[in-house]
């Protein structure tokens, strides 16, 4: 392009470089390619970076077509394919991500397709309590705080579409569905409402879809919610939120069309940490217990037992590493035993 000759070229050769073949079909005529990387786990899934975008190819170079999606137009001046993530270094609009690119390695579908999620990885929201940035402040984006959840549906659903989560012994964890109301907010709301991460419902709409599980249970009965000063813009989750599973082996089903799809789902834990599986194991035991007592006492009558049991909870869930302390047995057992005690 700095001859003015702005057109992509992409060779390819099968023979260690004796010939040459031109293949830029479906890249725009306008758009000089700056990079090619093949895919390290598809052979012939490839991915280019030009002048103004990404794009895909699932044959080889044979035809490409926009991997744009919320990418702005700007130059692509290097890519780098990392695990499942798909990482470009841009010409002044910083470094962008793909996260998990498992749908793209199984190819394109023409039927409804559930596919198989990635390595979850078991990370907790950042705790830092001071001051949350402002929405206007410029600030990059977390990967998602969840397992991955991709599907397809070649047309619109009349129904609903479900996703179940279910462990290991065949339990139900999570239950979603298109259906599902989003949560209101609370008029008497003390945050700003710029900080409520909108409810995640997934979508039963033709095309693509995304949906995220939190690798939480659901959502325990509480007479009084919060937000954590730890806020993100629109990603700030309501407290108390469900027990968080354990690493391990789980199944992710999706029902749509009248036809179920099922993928197997590893989440493991945080690599970072050094936590006994017994730990976890008393810690889940205890916050399970902890929800159980929360939902017998969802009413005025109990609630101060109710707000006591949140907080119980939310130190329970605290950060991993820290087994339940005897002064949390205590607490808990005190407050059950005063519920028998209370007509």
């Amino acid at each position: 392009w700095r001859l003015d000759d702005l057109r992509p070229y992409i060779y390819r050769t099968h023979d260690g470089g004796k010939h040459w073949q031109l293949v830029t079909h479906g890249l725009p005529g306008d758009s000089p390619a700056n990079v090619v990387r093949e895919d390290p786990v598809r052979r012939g899934l490839l991915y280019a970076g030009t002048e103004r975008s990404v794009y895909v190819s699932y044959d080889d170079g044979n035809q490409w077509q926009s991997l744009q999606l919320n990418l702005p137009s700007t130059s692509i001046r290097d890519l780098v394919v990392h695990d499942n993530d798909i990482v470009v270094g841009t010409h002044g609009r910083s470094f962008w991500i793909l996260d998990d690119v498992e749908p793209l390695r199984e190819g394109r579908v023409t039927t409804a397709h559930l596919y198989k999620p990635a390595v979850a990885y078991r990370l907790r929201r950042d705790t830092w309590t001071d001051t949350p940035l402002p929405p206007e402040e410029p600030a990059g984006e977390n990967p998602p705080d969840g397992a991955i959840i991709d599907y397809y549906l070649p047309q619109n659903v009349s129904g609903a579409v479900k996703l179940a989560i279910y462990d290991s012994a065949g339990k139900l964890v999570r239950a979603f569905s298109s259906t599902d109301k989003p949560v209101p907010i609370d008029p008497e709301i003390t945050v700003p409402t710029y900080w409520v991460r909108p409810t995640r419902i997934p979508g039963a709409s033709a095309g693509m879809h995304r949906f995220l599980w939190d690798y939480r249970y659901p959502e325990p009965k509480s007479i009084a919610h919060d937000y954590p000063i730890s806020a993100i813009y629109e990603d700030t989750p309501r407290v108390p939120e469900g027990v968080l599973a354990l690493p391990g082996h789980y199944t992710v089903r999706m029902t749509a069309g009248g036809r179920t799809y099922t993928q197997p789902l590893t989440l493991k834990m945080d690599p970072r940490l050094h936590v006994s599986a017994g730990a976890l194991r008393l810690q889940f035991t205890m916050a399970q217990h902890i929800t159980a007592l929360m939902a017998k006492t969802d009413n005025k009558k109990y609630a101060r037992y109710n707000y006591q049991l949140a907080q119980l909870l939310d130190a329970v869930e605290g950060a991993d590493g820290q087994t339940v302390t005897p002064a949390i047995f205590d607490a808990v057992r005190d407050i059950a035993l005063k519920l028998q005690n209370v007509h």
